[in-house]
């Protein structure tokens, strides 16, 4: 009787993973790389000294977790903010897939710390960012590639 249940179980899953397969078939479209966006809001008049502080230290992390193969790409897309609550500043990292999510905080974390420094830096560093710029939130989104 064990067995029974064990194959009637088994065929179910089976068959499952098969109507998903079907079902992707179908889909006008495929799944692409993941992309962590940054809404940032730079306070008036510090633009140039943000871009600056960035281009020294976030531009020295990308570069070196593209060469570990972390991310695939990075960019920054700038422009006029919709109204005084809006962003006008868009940070983008490409991630092979999902998976490349997995394990990635302590790389990261020894690529910010070998070029940034210690903790007590990196703090100091986030704190003078504060100062200039507003974090207005960070999504995670998976590209959509039409077939």
């Amino acid at each position: 009787m064990k067995s029974f249940k064990s194959f009637v179980v088994s065929t179910l899953c089976a068959a499952c993973l098969i109507a998903d397969v079907a079902l992707a078939a179908d889909r006008p479209y495929t799944q692409g790389s993941v992309w962590t966006v940054t809404f940032v809001r730079v306070k008036p008049g510090f633009g140039t000294q943000y871009l600056g502080d960035l281009a020294k230290t976030w531009k020295q992390v990308m570069d070196e977790a593209r060469k570990q193969q972390l991310i695939v790409s990075y960019k920054i897309l700038g422009g006029n903010s919709g109204n005084r609550e809006d962003w006008d500043l868009m940070l983008l990292v490409e991630q092979k897939n999902w998976a490349a999510f997995d394990g990635a905080d302590d790389k990261f974390n020894a690529i910010v710390e070998k070029l940034v420094g210690p903790d007590q830096k990196q703090t100091e560093m986030m704190v003078k960012r504060s100062e200039v710029r507003e974090i207005l939130g960070t999504r995670n989104l998976q590209e959509i590639i039409f077939k």
